[in-house]
């Protein structure tokens, strides 16, 4: 097998040679493999041979201006294609504070009349489709992330006001979830139709010790939209693996997630879910990416403590396939070097399926 057929056989608990890995860096970290590698210039994800790619579609040439949906806008905002600033902020420069265009709004005629970016112009899909045959043809999976609805709306509105919105003003909710479905759900045709192994969608909703918000309430509002972005694409081509990714608790919608078509299941985060546990429930129709904690193991454990971890993950969530070991999250400055190459080390040692 290939990294890209062990990858694809893993996530769909078909006996794979070995148990796939991947993680990703903080820009600390990647100055921090640049000077313990001598990479420089140089792509981790080559460096240790991950399975797989990132594809993405051009950015926009015709960005909207959004400044005059804010007041008194810091000098050093930097508004994105979706007109959602972020202010840099604290000790690391991906730590940034958010504002939101769509904060003040009365209306649900200022939500329908504000612009989106021009994300479905076919010029800015321009080569997705040879991107994704090249990753293929150099053996590595095609991953395109990330499918989002509820994030992008609270960004856009301000989590408190959708929030609120959702229990108390049904028709600003609506029209907020509704513009952005009908994008996102034309370009999810678009991904399955260019031939993408895998599509990341994510919406957040969980929290360290429950849901943050009623399972009722998510399954009014954002099971539908999360359905209805993850059939599209199956509908045009069924064998698109469908990865969800929600931090926190979320064992309550676990079955709402196998309902609506998702395959795989991140991060599983082990603060907060057992993740034997979540295998031994749902390990006969859900694969798992994740499950090493990085409020814990990464940062504060041993490299033995991340090799015991690494190696009981594989034991108890790799059992039959259906595990990608990856750390839950990005991993932040203080994770030693050491962990990393002791997380490698362990799937190299570890991780090799008997035949």
């Amino acid at each position: 097998m290939n990294k890209r057929e062990n990858l694809l056989a893993a996530l769909r608990r078909q006996n794979p040679e070995r148990v796939p890995f991947s993680f990703s860096l903080c820009p600390a970290l990647e100055e921090t493999f640049i000077k313990e590698t001598g990479c420089v210039g140089g792509d981790y994800m080559d460096y240790f041979d991950m399975p797989f790619r990132y594809v993405n579609i051009l950015r926009s040439e015709h960005p909207a201006d959004y400044a005059k949906y804010y007041v008194n806008l810091p000098s050093n905002a930097v508004i994105d294609e979706w007109g959602v600033a972020e202010v840099p902020g604290g000790a690391y420069s991906h730590f940034s504070k958010m504002l939101h265009p769509m904060e003040r709004f009365t209306e649900v005629r200022q939500v329908e009349e504000f612009p989106l970016p021009d994300i479905l112009a076919d010029y800015r899909w321009t080569g997705f489709a040879e991107n994704i045959r090249t990753v293929k043809e150099n053996g590595l999976a095609a991953v395109f992330g990330t499918i989002q609805i509820f994030e992008p709306a609270w960004y856009l509105r301000g989590m408190d006001n959708l929030l609120v919105d959702m229990m108390t003003d049904e028709d600003m909710a609506r029209a907020c979830f509704d513009r952005l479905v009908r994008v996102k759900v034309e370009m999810c045709r678009r991904i399955a139709a260019a031939g993408v192994d895998v599509i990341i969608y994510g919406d957040d909703v969980g929290t360290q010790k429950a849901m943050m918000m009623n399972p009722a309430l998510w399954r009014k509002w954002i099971k539908p939209v999360t359905q209805a972005v993850i059939q599209a694409a199956k509908d045009v081509n069924p064998d698109v693996l469908c990865y969800y990714h929600s931090d926190g608790v979320i064992n309550d919608i676990i079955p709402d997630l196998i309902e609506i078509g998702v395959d795989i299941l991140n991060p599983v985060q082990p603060e907060c879910m057992d993740p034997a546990e979540v295998k031994r429930l749902y390990g006969d129709k859900l694969s798992f990416w994740g499950t090493i904690g990085t409020q814990t193991t990464m940062p504060f454990g041993s490299p033995r403590d991340v090799e015991e971890t690494v190696a009981e993950r594989i034991k108890t969530v790799g059992c039959g396939g259906g595990l990608v070991i990856a750390p839950t999250h990005l991993l932040e400055p203080e994770v030693p070097w050491e962990n990393i190459m002791a997380l490698v080390r362990a799937v190299e040692k570890y991780g090799k399926y008997g035949r």
